[in-house]
């Protein structure tokens, strides 16, 4: 006999003995189960239940056989925990993918929402500063508190956004009117600056830009918030399947399905495909519930997405904000004469000024073009990244559906059933049985017995269930109606990304691009509540020979900043996604 062929004839014998034939029958000799030895104590290092020899298994619950086994009672507990640790970590595996998509746009958007609304705030105070110098400082205050109630609501408070901009209007009113409409008059009083504010509302003293604000304000935080709100509710239903505590009777199913197999020394027996599928459709009937659901999710979050533009988008309104109130004060400002009469009635403490002219110099009111924001560049605005995150959530959609496939798979699962373990014995071919997703479908699954859903994986369907309704019930526009009301059309904005608008380069217009860049290139970037450090940075940049920006607002001069830097590392993240 040649070498060769000597090979070939061992072959079949190495493999009846780790494997197996149909029917084989249990281990015998002293010698059988030192394989089995071997394999069980690279699960458990320096374990001593392995019996030399094959012994009767009486003791044994769910790996028993016709004949002698190389398991003990202790080794079948030992199993039966790697077999629960197994299915954990496959879990975790099918789900990395996914959850770190989620758990990274989470938190990038989050960050980019609160980059926005410190920029927005800076916008704010650098209008008070440049074109109303005398109640610049002490107006800051109020900025300061609306933005800070902007943050919490965008994480949740429960605070309203009428109430918060209807505080900052009643908290100027006293400001314009004994800094702008009645210079002369001494501060007001207690009882004054509560008449002020009372009569602000009474009076209109802002036109209708209050309630613009209100609108467009309310429209994209509210949007923004079940935003956020989705993407951490996708968080938790990902970490509640990530480390699902099986049943008991899964805990058997799946030991018999891994490591029953070594007790008859069959340590390379793999599972017929069929009947790793039957025990995954038992282990997972509560997960698998949640399909639907999540793929409803996913195409309400789409929804949301696709509206979040004009008034609905934060970062459209929020960096445009300034101008609003910069509207508002100008309209007080026009309106002065019959204001200050009427607030003498309404008060009995204000006192006409000696003289002034009937309308206020033309110098005094800022150009509406020098403020004025266009989007100058379209590269990744917080818009685009969105229907990224969406474009590959989509791909996810069927994640629920697919992973007793890709257990299955990756359990070296045969996908002919043929020469494959059955939870038994080595059968030539495992005749599948027809199983359905879910828990009310697992009635006739012989592999594992259902009883119901987990109170855990109860508790996060009503969780989705909630919040699709409240993505549902965010009908936002796709797109603008052909035929708008100027009025309508006047209060959404005319800028968003997917608009072909802000192309133009007016004198002395503001040039913000509206994008995550655009943070580095702003001369408002500098934290100018902090002025000393502003100063700092300012005389190092002409040292090293920088550009120092202009206090010009319509300045293109850039500088880095630590906003800057922030919106840097967040473009680094979003650059290295996979």
């Amino acid at each position: 006999m040649s070498g060769s062929g000597g090979v070939l004839l061992l072959l079949p014998l190495l493999a009846a003995a780790l494997l197996g034939a149909p029917g084989a029958a249990q281990p015998a000799g002293e010698a059988s189960c030192r394989p089995v030895r071997a394999a069980f104590q690279v699960l458990q290092p320096g374990a001593k239940w392995v019996p030399e020899s094959p012994v009767p298994g009486t003791d044994l619950q769910v790996c028993v056989s016709k004949g002698s086994t190389c398991c003990t009672r202790k080794m079948e507990e030992k199993y039966q925990a790697a077999a629960r640790l197994n299915m954990e970590q496959l879990l975790q595996s099918a789900s990395m993918e996914l959850k770190f998509l989620v758990i990274q746009n989470a938190a990038v958007f989050q960050e980019a929402f609160e980059i926005v609304v410190r920029h927005a705030r800076n916008f704010t105070n650098s209008m008070f500063r440049t074109y109303y110098q005398s109640m610049g400082p002490r107006a800051l205050k109020f900025v300061g508190e609306l933005f800070t109630d902007i943050s919490l609501y965008i994480l949740g408070s429960d605070i309203s956004v009428n109430d918060m901009i209807n505080e900052f209007f009643d908290s100027l009113f006293p400001l314009v009117y004994s800094h702008l409409i009645n210079p002369g008059f001494p501060d007001p009083s207690a009882e004054m600056t509560e008449c002020l504010r009372a009569a602000r509302r009474d009076l209109k003293v802002f036109g209708n830009h209050p309630k613009t604000m209100m609108t467009q304000v309310s429209k994209s935080l509210q949007a923004t918030r079940v935003f956020l709100q989705a993407l951490n509710l996708g968080i938790e239903v990902i970490n509640t399947t990530d480390h699902l505590k099986f049943s008991k009777e899964c805990g058997r199913a799946l030991l018999r399905m891994w490591y029953c197999s070594h007790c008859q020394g069959l340590l390379l027996a793999k599972p017929c495909a069929g009947y790793c599928g039957a025990v995954m459709q038992g282990c997972l009937a509560g997960v698998l519930e949640i399909q639907n659901l999540w793929k409803e999710y996913i195409q309400a979050l789409e929804g949301l997405t696709r509206g979040m533009h004009g008034i609905y988008d934060m970062e459209h309104v929020l960096l445009s904000l300034f101008s609003v109130v910069r509207d508002a004060v100008v309209h007080a400002q026009k309106n002065e004469g019959k204001l200050s009469a009427a607030i003498s009635r309404m008060c009995g403490h204000a006192q006409q000024r000696q003289t002034r002219s009937a309308h206020y110099p033309e110098d005094l009111f800022i150009d509406r073009r020098v403020l004025r924001v266009t989007h100058v560049e379209q590269e990744e605005t917080l818009s685009s990244r969105r229907r990224e995150l969406i474009a590959k959530l989509k791909s996810h959609s069927s994640f629920y559906s697919s992973l007793p496939e890709y257990i299955c798979s990756h359990s070296s699962a045969v996908h002919n059933d043929t020469l494959c373990w059955n939870g038994q014995e080595i059968v030539e071919r495992y005749s599948p049985q027809i199983t359905r997703n879910g828990a009310k479908a697992q009635a006739g699954n012989h592999e594992v017995k259902v009883k119901g859903l987990e109170p855990v994986i109860s508790q996060i369907i009503d969780k989705l269930k909630h919040i699709n309704q409240l993505l549902r019930g965010m009908t936002l526009p796709r797109q603008k109606a052909p035929g708008k009301a100027a009025e309508e059309e006047e209060e959404s904005g005319d800028c968003d990304d997917e608009d072909e608008c802000g192309r133009g380069s007016g004198d002395g217009e503001l040039r913000v691009r509206n994008q995550l860049r655009f943070l580095a290139e702003l001369a408002y970037d500098l934290d100018m509540d902090d002025i000393s450090a502003n100063k700092q940075l300012l005389n190092q940049q002409s040292k090293d020979g920088a550009a120092v920006p202009s206090s010009d607002p319509g300045s293109a001069a850039t500088h880095p900043s630590p906003a800057a830097g922030i919106a840097l590392l967040l473009l680094l993240l979003l650059a290295h996604q996979p």
